[in-house]
């Protein structure tokens, strides 16, 4: 049975500005860096709710400990039904006006949720979107757990910054329909804030396979689709902690989650009547997401994902949702090359594939 244990409720009958979705499936490693970096930011009038999906290690421990000390900690702890669902119960149960995301094994800079919300209410935006920054991990992907202070855990030892939004992008005010690059923006949807009644009018949940990866991308992309008000800022808030980027490359579960994500996002866009106008930049924004996880996956699974991947493209470009101007010059020769000879492409990207390994 899901267990909500608030101490805030009593303490702090308005709103908070901001509620912090923190999902949480054994992350005790890096938990406490995660959470010291929400308890410590400058914006004081938010709620923080950690979703504990089950975790069998010393999760729970941990953020009891933190919520002992803290009302604005709130606690869901629940059966393990994976991350789809988790997000969508935040989502109702949240309280803020907006809502923020936290991963438990990455962290925040400390202003991170001030510097958004600002943005937010000054250009009433239902989304907020952010860069972010990139933390490899060369050596050990294993962090000691920290005390609970601001003392900062040991990093990793390579930091990237991403540069998808630019500098002059700062502080545009978008509507997507008229402004297509947010769909060619990576799904890091921790790195936005989202008004949270916009969420809930539009129904915008995640798919709530057990188990599943990948669930950003349908997410983003009905975001997207919806949204009116978007702004965008060059500035970076959010550590994201890249230690196992393979995870997923001997998984065949998981090698299908993205088919499944974009089956939802055509009957997404098939059930609010946005097929016409949205569907070459779900065929667009499909291909290059398939494109970049055949060249990932292991040999025993490439195929099969490829035959997938074939079929699709092929209904894509009878139904007319293969528009060159939404493709880069490479990626769009590559599409030919796949739908005239499709066994010569294969056999490109499986040794380009080798390559890069």
């Amino acid at each position: 049975m899901n267990q909500l244990n608030s101490q805030s409720t009593a303490q702090s009958p308005s709103a908070p500005l901001l509620t912090v979705l923190v999902p949480i499936y054994n992350a005790s490693p890096y938990l406490r860096q995660a959470l010291d970096s929400l308890a410590h930011q400058t914006l004081r009038d938010l709620e923080i709710l950690c979703i504990n999906d089950g975790s069998t290690d010393d999760s729970l421990a941990i953020i009891k400990s933190y919520q002992a000390s803290d009302p604005r900690f709130r606690l869901l702890d629940k059966p393990n039904t994976g991350y789809g669902d988790s997000m969508n119960q935040g989502i109702k149960l949240a309280r803020g006006r907006y809502i923020g995301i936290l991963e438990p094994d990455d962290w925040l800079e400390l202003d991170a949720f001030s510097r958004l919300t600002q943005l937010a209410e000054w250009h009433r935006a239902e989304v907020v979107k952010a860069n972010y920054f990139k933390e490899f991990a060369t050596t050990s992907t294993t962090a000691p757990q920290t005390a609970q202070t601001t003392a900062p855990a040991p990093k990793p030892s390579k930091t990237l910054k991403t540069s998808e939004i630019r500098p002059r992008d700062t502080g545009k005010l978008i509507d997507p329909r008229h402004d297509r690059r947010v769909f060619t923006f990576a799904p890091a949807i921790w790195s936005a804030i989202y008004r949270h009644d916009f969420l809930l009018d539009h129904h915008l949940e995640f798919l709530p396979t057990p188990g599943a990866s990948y669930q950003d991308l349908g997410f983003s992309f009905k975001v997207w689709a919806l949204a009116r008000r978007v702004v965008l800022t060059d500035a970076a808030y959010y550590h994201y902690r890249l230690d196992n980027v393979n995870s997923s490359v001997h998984s065949p579960g998981k090698a299908n989650c993205v088919v499944e994500e974009y089956a939802s996002i055509h009957q997404f866009l098939t059930d609010h009547h946005l097929l016409t106008e949205f569907g070459h930049t779900a065929a667009a924004a499909k291909f290059r997401n398939y494109h970049w996880n055949l060249q990932r996956l292991s040999p025993d699974l490439a195929q099969p994902f490829y035959r997938t991947m074939y079929s699709e493209l092929k209904a894509a470009a009878a139904a007319g949702f293969l528009h060159r101007a939404d493709f880069s010059p490479a990626h769009w020769t590559a599409l030919q090359l796949i739908l005239k000879n499709p066994d010569l492409a294969y056999r490109l990207l499986r040794l380009r594939s080798r390559l890069k390994s």
